[in-house]
This record gives structure tokens, sequence and C-alpha cells, in this order.
């Protein structure tokens, strides 16, 4: 048998199905909540409405009734006296029972604020005969009032007088079956069109939102000119102006970096060429060694200065199309090219090449070999860089792409380069915002997918 669940752990697992039905956005859930307080508000005024119909529904009965016994007291009175019973019994009817009584049937006032009114009425419609009078709620339902009155007939009061006891049911008469079809039109209208407009305003007010969620995606990938407009309701506008200041922040950082590596790249070309120079002097067999590793640090240097060079390069973008770019890098390094579709793009068409020719390096590098393919989407090229190398662990796809990372654990030139090339390639498609994600093909081997925004059409 499985285990009971706890009555918090239910509750909990309710909420979570619940939040699963819910709308997964804001507007979605505005609408959701917006409906749901409309649907309840008409149903209560409907409630109110028809409880309030109800209780004018029996006064204006009573008030009927009343003046109809009002109307029958002078013909009561002008009758003989042995027809007088006989004429009230014929004027009862389903509402009013009326009766000539040597007796009042109301044994006092009640002294009620109703009753009050009600022989203030009777006072008035009836002047100079004594009354009396009751108002009382009837039955267990409380459907409606019992109202009991007394008049003295002209004919006289006392031993010899006779009473007109008239006794009233305050209950509703029957009404037209309620048309649920009408109360559900506009119920329906009154909702349009209070979700219209609560949806315009929605969408004007979470519009910055979906902005800002676009510009931190591409800040993520390494876009340091996303920017957010400052606009909208006072809190987006301090979230935007918050990720603005960050932007600014980190692209200042980012460029002070840069600077750095290509002043420390910069600064060591001169001890290594001084370093070289007294190597070259050893014997050969002593100075090979020395050679070797200044080489190495040469090209590390060099790395230094393209990687800041790639990612403060001072030229103008423009359109650019990719197939003749592309075309020159393969040619130039013995790639095979596959255009499936002609794309255009605005980028800095030298940092572009570098960053694409370091991802066909890589391929030749560690596959022998690089099959390019430049490909058309609805909003974006992509450019395909595949080879059948040893590929990289998939733990470490991401951690290649920062500075000085390489897809294997061995630091000798023999094996690959510096660490930098990627991080340069990245740098510099980001900067057009695009993006480039490593993948493992099967069979073995490396693909490199470089995306970048088309440009626009016109």
């Amino acid at each position: 048998m499985g285990r009971r669940l706890s009555p918090r752990r239910r509750c909990r697992a309710g909420m979570r199905a619940l939040g699963r039905l819910l709308p997964d956005g804001l507007a979605g859930r505005f609408a959701l909540v917006l409906a749901a307080a409309l649907i309840a508000a008409n149903l209560a005024a409907l409630s109110l409405f028809a409880v309030q119909r109800a209780s004018l529904d029996r006064a204006a009965l009573i008030d009927r009734e009343l003046e109809r016994i009002v109307s029958l007291v002078p013909l009561i009175e002008a009758a003989p006296p042995e027809q007088q019973a006989l004429m009230a019994r014929r004027a009862s009817t389903r509402m009013s029972r009326l009766s000539v009584d040597p007796n009042p049937a109301v044994r006092g006032d009640a002294g009620a604020g109703r009753t009050d009114a009600l022989l203030r009425d009777l006072a008035t419609a009836l002047p100079g005969r004594e009354l009396r009078a009751a108002v009382s709620r009837h039955g267990a339902s409380h459907r409606g009032a019992r109202v009991s009155i007394a008049i003295a007939l002209q004919s006289g009061a006392g031993p010899n007088g006779v009473w007109l006891n008239a006794t009233s049911r305050g209950e509703a008469p029957p009404r037209p079956a309620f048309d649920v079809r009408v109360s559900l039109l506009v119920l329906a209208l009154s909702l349009l069109f209070v979700l219209a407009v609560g949806l315009v305003f929605v969408r004007r007010l979470t519009r910055p939102l979906a902005d800002l969620a676009r510009a931190a995606r591409a800040a993520g990938r390494g876009d340091r000119s996303a920017r957010v407009d400052e606009r909208g309701a006072r809190e987006l506008r301090e979230a935007a102006a918050a990720f603005n200041d960050m932007q600014a922040q980190i692209a200042r950082f980012d460029a002070e970096r840069m600077r750095t590596m290509a002043a420390l790249g910069h600064d060591l070309r001169t001890p290594i060429t001084s370093l070289r120079i007294r190597a070259e002097l050893l014997d050969e067999a002593e100075a090979a060694p020395m050679i070797r590793t200044l080489e190495e640090m040469t090209v590390m240097a060099e790395g230094l200065v393209a990687c800041a060079r790639g990612a403060g390069e001072p030229e103008d973008a423009r359109p650019v199309d990719l197939a003749p770019l592309l075309r020159r890098l393969c040619e130039d390094r013995g790639a095979e090219l596959t255009v499936e579709r002609p794309a255009q793009v605005i980028a800095r068409p030298v940092a572009l090449g570098r960053a694409l020719g370091n991802l066909v390096d890589n391929a030749i590098r560690y596959g022998g070999e690089a099959q390019v393919t430049l490909a058309t989407g609805a909003s974006e090229a992509r450019i395909l860089i595949a080879d059948r190398g040893p590929g990289i662990a998939p733990e470490r796809l991401d951690s290649v792409f920062e500075p000085f990372v390489r897809g294997e654990d061995s630091r000798s030139m023999d094996t690959g380069g510096t660490g930098l090339g990627l991080s340069i390639a990245r740098t510099i498609v980001t900067s057009h915002g695009g993006t480039i994600t490593l993948t493992n093909r099967k069979g073995g081997g490396l693909l490199a997918t470089v995306g970048l925004p088309l440009a626009p059409a016109g």
C-alpha cells in the first residue's frame, strides 16, 4: 500500500497542481484574475438584485392590499349589518383574509416603527376611526411579513360595535422565470469589454519587462551593448536604469581587462626578444630548450594582443555578405564550404573574419579538416563548422570559451594553441549580438554553431 500523505503535503501538492494549470505569462494570469473577480462581482450583484427585487415586490403587494382594504371600508359600512360579514368574506383573497367581528383581532399596538408608520397611513386614509395594527414576521422561512389590522366601523365600537379585521401576508406573487440567457449575455459582454481594456493596459505594462528579459539574455551571452529603454512605471524605470548601469560597469571592466591584456602582451615582447637573442648566443644543445620555451611565450603574448584587439576593434559595422567572407577564409585554409542560402549581416568584417577563422583553424588543427556550412533561418544566419577530431568532454564544452582554457590538458604548443582562440571568437560573435555553441558530433568530432542576426531587409 502507498504511504498516505499528510494534510500539509496534500495541500502543497494541490497548490503545485493548481500552479501548473495557471497561464505561464503575466498577461494571462492577470486576465484570469480579472475574469474571476468580474464573474464573482456580477454574481454577487445578481444575487443582491434578486433579494432586493423580492423585498420590493412584497412591499408593493402589501401596499396594494391595504389600498384595497381601505377602499372596502366605506362600502361595508354602507351595507346592512347582516350583509357586512358576507361582503368581508367575499372580499378575501389568497393574500388577504377579511372578516367582520364584534372584537378586534389585534389586541394592541406593537409599537414598532413599521407599525407606527402603518397606523399613520391608515389614520390619514380613514379619519375618525379607531385603528389597531401589528406587523410581524411569519413562518420559519421568513418569506415575508404578516400585517394585521383592525378597523372600527362607523356603525359603532363597543358592546354593539363591529370591527373589520384584515390579515395580509407579504408573500411575493409568482414572477416570470429568471432569464438566464440575458444575464449570461450581459455578464459575457461586460467581461469581454473589461478584459479587452485590461489586456491593453497590461500589455503596455509588461512590454518593458519583455524588453528587459531580452536584454538580459543578450547580456548573458556577453553582449555588453544591450540596453533597455527606461520607460513605463516607476519600478520598471528603476529596474531598466539599474540594468543599464550594470551593463555600463561590466563594459568598463571588460575594456579595462582587455587594455591590461594588450599592455601585458606588448610589454612581454621586449624581454622575450632580449632573452631569445641571449639564448641564441649559447651552444645549440643548451639553447634549444630555452628558445622553444621563448617561442611558446611569444605565441602567448601575441594571443593576448589578438584577444584584446578582437574585443575592442576600432572598426565600423556595415552590411557583410557571409558567403564571400567564408569562401575567402575556407580557400586560404583549405576547408570545404557549402552555402545553402546566402545571408547578409551587420558586422565588422575584419573582426568577424578573425572569429570565424579561429574556429576553422581549430577544426583543422584538431580534426585535420573542416566542413563549413552557411544556412539561414527565419531571423538569423547560421554558420556550422564541423570536424572529425577527438571532440571535447561534455562537461568542458562551456569552459573552453574561457581565456587560456583548452580542450585538452596538455600545455604543449605542439598539440594546440594558447587557449585564446575560442575566447576571442566568442567575444567577437557576442559583440555582434550573436551566439556560439559547441556540440560533439555522432561518430566523433566537434560542431561549432555560430548564429548572427540577419541584416534588416531593404
